[in-house]
Order: structure tokens, then sequence, then C-alpha cells
């Protein structure tokens, strides 16, 4: 006979803190990462320790909206809600669009992805080219963490259990003018786990780089992004001469070091990582991206 699994499915957010202040809980959004996680052979129910504590209702996590130039996203909103909202950028949606199937982006949390820490999450690398922000609550009050703080290794982040999290924090998005792409290498065009993930991420003052960021996704325990290799492309002229170019791949090149699995090899991941961001580079315009 399978165990019993205690839940809890309050209405309101503050009611669902509370009782993570009480008792050490298995959050459950969308539920595309937990189950996976918990899985057990075929014909037996996952192995679930603790009591579970269902999120993916509440109102309070489900909203997107504007606050000057910032946008904030609810870390309930499915994917599939995420595609259909005009204040989401079009490169965030191209990253939605190449997670798995239309049935677990029905299910599947932004959120969600951010928690379970994978190096392969494929909205992660756009996440960290857009310096999001993550704001954590708690019964004691509430606190804003970057993610690439709070992501601190394979499937660890900086969450406390009496913690949820509830919004995304994209700054500035709206009026930057930049131009930002996202690319995923994989076995299939969806529905597979990312070999290699790659944003890219420029604005210009006419033809003068002021603000340059690269995040590379499954080629380390977390996204790879350097802030100094980055500085060194400011004040460069588009289009970069080859010169800055190897500069920049070649400190990267020092950084990547991506591991051999099932899905890939060491040498390819880092062969491809490179490629892209030498493609990225030597672009000859970078034309700000359409909203």
């Amino acid at each position: 006979m399978a165990e019993k699994i205690i839940a809890y499915r309050f209405e309101r957010l503050d009611e669902t803190l509370s009782q993570l202040s009480k008792e050490n809980c298995l959050i459950m959004a969308g539920g595309t990462d937990v189950m996976v996680l918990h899985k057990s052979r075929r014909g037996v129910p996952p192995k679930i320790t603790k009591p579970v504590v269902f999120i993916d209702h509440l109102s309070e996590l489900k909203r997107v909206y504007k606050r000057g130039k910032d946008v904030y996203i609810g870390a309930c909103c499915t994917y599939s809600e995420l595609l259909e909202n005009p204040l989401i950028p079009n490169a965030l949606k191209d990253a939605i669009k190449a997670i798995a199937a239309p049935a677990i982006r029905n299910r599947g949390t932004l959120g969600g992805n951010i928690c379970n820490a994978s190096p392969a999450g494929d909205t992660l690398p756009l996440l960290y080219v857009y310096n999001a922000k993550l704001l954590l609550r708690s019964v004691t009050g509430e606190r804003v963490v970057s993610i690439s703080d709070f992501i601190q290794g394979v499937r660890r982040i900086q969450r406390s259990s009496n913690e949820i999290l509830v919004e995304i924090i994209l700054p500035s998005v709206l009026e930057e003018g930049a131009n930002v792409v996202f690319e995923k290498v994989g076995n299939r065009n969806a529905d597979a786990i990312a070999k290699v993930g790659f944003a890219g991420y420029i604005r210009a003052n006419g033809a003068v780089i002021e603000d340059v960021r690269f995040a590379f996704g499954a080629v380390g325990p977390t996204m790879v992004r350097s802030v100094d290799i980055e500085k060194k492309l400011l004040g460069k002229t588009i289009p970069l001469v080859d010169a800055d170019i190897a500069q920049v791949v070649a400190a990267f090149d020092k950084i990547i070091k991506p591991i051999d699995d099932q899905r890939s090899t060491a040498v390819y991941r880092k062969t491809v990582a490179l490629n892209l961001l030498r493609y990225f580079l030597s672009r000859k315009q970078y034309p700000p991206n359409e909203w």
C-alpha cells in the first residue's frame, strides 16, 4: 500500500507562508520538475517524504505588471500564460517556446524553472543577462536577491524553508533598447533538455557598446557569466574587430567547463558554446529587439 502524503492547499499566500513557518514542506507549483525528482520505478508511486503545499493556484503569484521600467512576473505564471502576455520580452518568449511540449508549458512555471536550479534550465541564461532579481517572502518579511546569488549550484538555491519565491523582476527591460538573443542546442527544437544554452545582450549608443552581457547554460554547475570579461568590450565599436572577438572567446574558453553525460560530450558542449558566442560577436549590427 502506498504511504499517505500530507498535502495543503490554502486559499491565500499569507496562509501558505504561515504553514511554512511551522513545518518544512515540499512546495509544489506545476510539478513538472518535482515529480521527476521524486519518481520511483515504473508502477511505484513517487517517494515524497515531506508534506506538500500547493501554490500554483494562488492569485498573488500569478500577476504580471510593470513598475517604472521594470517588469514583475509572478513566480507561478505558467509558460503558456507568459507566451500570451504583452509585457514579456520576445527573447524570453523564444526561450519558453523551446521548453518541452505544450502540455508541459501549460503546467510548468517560471519560478519552478528557477528553483529547480538545473544547469540546463532553458530560461536561466536569459534571466542572467536580464540581471533578474528575485523577491522572496516569509512571515517575517521580504528580501530581494539577484538570480546569480540565488542559484548556488546544481539544484542548490538560497531559499529558507519558510520562504516562497513570489516574483521575478526584470530591471529596466521596458526601455533598454538592447539586442537580446537566445539559442538552445538540443536533439530536437523542443521537448529536449539543452546540450548548450546561450543568451547574448548588447546595447549600443550609435556604434559604441555601452552594455554587453553573455550567459551560457549546461556548460557548468550554474550559468556561466563573467562581468570582468564583458567589460573588455565596453566602449568598443561595432562591428567588432577580429582581435577583440578572439580575446573574449579565449577568456570564456578558460572558464567554460562542461562535463560528459548521456546527452553530450564536454568537447562538443564547449565547441558549440564558443561558436555561438563568436557568431553573436561577429554580427555587423545589433538593432534593438521588437517587443
